[in-house]
């Protein structure tokens, strides 16, 4: 009710005879702009009202041409992220057929497109596979590997191959007053009304047609034209009005009636917003649509406030890095970052999204078809992932696979099955490690690193590959988190040589301790393999942790003053 109030104290109330003079104005002005030179039109079409009301009026417009003046191609490309809204993807998709069809028939010189991210960035291939937590408004993630790189490279070949691109977006004031704020900010690089030049991406203009008009306005449109590729307008209302809490999405024609063009379809994993309105407004308002219960759920679980407990205290490369936050009342708390999920979560959400896709493909209506929650492309990354970049030798996803959908995974790429290391060999680390999660990840690193250089004609690189295991996973996590804040303090006390060099006794008295073993002997490094045993277990031998990072023990008792 807010925004609508909003939007229409913004943008005057227009009549239809309005409305009608501008679809006019508009309709000469995309002719002129396809006319008047060779740069192809690139129509940014999701299936939303918005973007569907541009397509029209380009395809309205280029209709009304001669034949023989329809020479520029218009490409209509959609971007499917691989985790859309279910119901809409299906509606995208059976769209782009139709269109695809009736431009033949038409003989209209638009021609179809749908990009996805590459395997080895979509959501599953980062969550599940390297680990990468739910997106947060911190951490988005998402929108650049998802979104923006697929679109990107679609716009840099044509660009490549045409020397100029004309973007033609859907994008309207009316939808935010940030939005209006953002577009206004764009207007220095106007080259026309409705044109800008795009200060992102050279040899690239914005045309942006309907830019001040109000929701209303596009249902009014919507509604009254009919679509000219075959779709039925009517049901794209349908869809919106079954996505909005109270099943009702009239046409506005006062501040007090509201419209369904709050309504916003996007990736059924979303955990920027706080909840998904439209999957939920979808599932309450009709029966037939509750198969997508599972989705929900999952999607819930993803979005909670605190999921530390979950992820690596090490960020994903291995390393502890520290962050200080505001407690309150001036104070503040220097703690690590936590990383990626653990292998324990990332074999849960594995579980998880197979057995939503087992069930819903079992309860989905029959024009559904064989929905797809994650690909077989993306089940074979994950297991890339784990097995090569993680060094989890047990390869546990064709297990989970079979487990799960009680049929058995079969890798889309090439994968040498003769495999020295696999699950037995896993159980017996464990045991060997006696569940020592740090000792049984640093034993598999360098288990899988020789094995990966075992058939290599040369094992250059391989020193340098071994030290990276000792270097990230030979330290338990509290002493690693403690070498963090130790190399935090010694850049501190650096930082404040430079400011004043009379405080450089804090290093010296570091060093000193260090160099002279009569000083604190039980701890100093070189006195760490007498003293040994002197703390604790007395038949503890000395990990390579304990000789190589002796130092951190030194730490641990006498921090730098600062």
């Amino acid at each position: 009710m807010t925004q609508q109030v909003e939007q229409l104290s913004i943008f005057p109330q227009r009549t239809v005879q309005d409305l009608l003079e501008d679809i006019k104005i508009l309709t000469k002005e995309i002719q002129d702009l396809y006319c008047q030179d060779e740069i192809p039109f690139v129509i940014g079409w999701s299936g939303g009202k918005d973007s569907t009301s541009v397509l029209q009026l380009v395809w309205y417009a280029i209709a009304a041409l001669e034949p023989e003046k329809r020479t520029k191609t218009i490409h209509v490309v959609t971007n499917d992220t691989l985790v859309e809204n279910p119901i809409v993807s299906a509606w995208v998709r059976k769209s782009l057929e139709h269109m695809k069809k009736a431009a033949i028939e038409q003989q209209m010189p638009i021609k179809t497109h749908l990009t996805h991210p590459a395997v080895q960035e979509t959501f599953w291939a980062c969550l599940i596979g390297k680990g990468y937590p739910s997106p947060r408004n911190r951490f988005r993630w998402c929108t650049e590997r998802l979104k923006i790189q697929p679109t990107g490279s679609f716009i840099r070949e044509i660009i490549r191959t045409s020397g100029e691109v004309i973007l033609v977006l859907g994008t309207r004031k009316a939808e935010s007053v940030k939005r209006a704020a953002n577009m206004a900010r764009h207007r220095e690089w106007r080259v026309s009304d409705r044109l800008n030049a795009n200060p992102s991406r050279p040899n690239s203009y914005i045309y942006l047609p309907i830019e001040d008009w109000r929701t209303d306005e596009v249902w009014l449109y919507l509604m009254q034209w009919e679509n000219p590729w075959g779709n039925n307008n009517k049901d794209l209302f349908t869809m919106y009005r079954g996505a909005t809490a109270d099943n009702e999405c009239p046409l506005v024609i006062d501040t007090s009636t509201p419209s369904c063009g709050d309504s916003r379809f996007g990736c059924w994993v979303c955990t920027i917003v706080s909840k998904d309105k439209s999957m939920e407004a979808m599932i309450l308002n009709d029966e037939e649509k509750e198969w997508m219960q599972p989705l929900l759920d999952i999607r819930n679980e993803l979005d909670i406030e605190d999921d530390r407990d979950k992820r690596d205290f090490r960020r994903i490369y291995g390393r502890v890095e520290l962050f200080e936050r505001n407690i309150g009342e001036g104070e503040t708390s220097v703690q690590n970052i936590p990383g990626p999920y653990t292998k324990y979560w990332r074999e849960h959400w594995l579980r998880r999204v197979l057995e939503a896709q087992t069930l819903t493909r079992k309860t989905a209506p029959p024009e559904m078809g064989e929905i797809t929650l994650i690909t077989p492309e993306e089940l074979s990354e994950i297991r890339r992932i784990w097995l090569e970049e993680k060094h989890e030798f047990d390869d546990s996803l064709p297990k989970i696979y079979q487990e799960v959908t009680g049929e058995p995974f079969e890798d889309t790429r090439p994968f040498d099955e003769r495999k020295l290391l696999g699950n037995d060999e896993w159980d017996v680390l464990q045991t060997i490690c006696e569940n020592d999660t740090m000792h049984l990840e640093l034993m598999s690193k360098l288990l899988n690193t020789e094995r990966q250089y075992y058939t290599k004609p040369r094992r250059t690189g391989i020193f340098i590959d071994i030290d990276k295991c000792f270097d990230t996973s030979s330290r338990i996590k509290e002493e690693a988190i403690d070498n963090a804040h130790y190399q935090r303090q010694v850049k501190t006390a650096l930082e404040t040589v430079k400011d004043d060099p009379h405080e450089i006794y804090q290093i010296r008295e570091a060093i000193a301790t260090i160099e002279d073993p009569d000083k604190l002997p039980e701890t100093n490094p070189k006195n760490i393999k007498e003293n040994q045993g002197k703390k604790g277990d007395k038949n503890k031998q000395s990990s390579w942790a304990d000789i190589k990072y002796p130092l951190l023990n030194l730490i641990e008792d006498n921090p730098i003053e600062e």
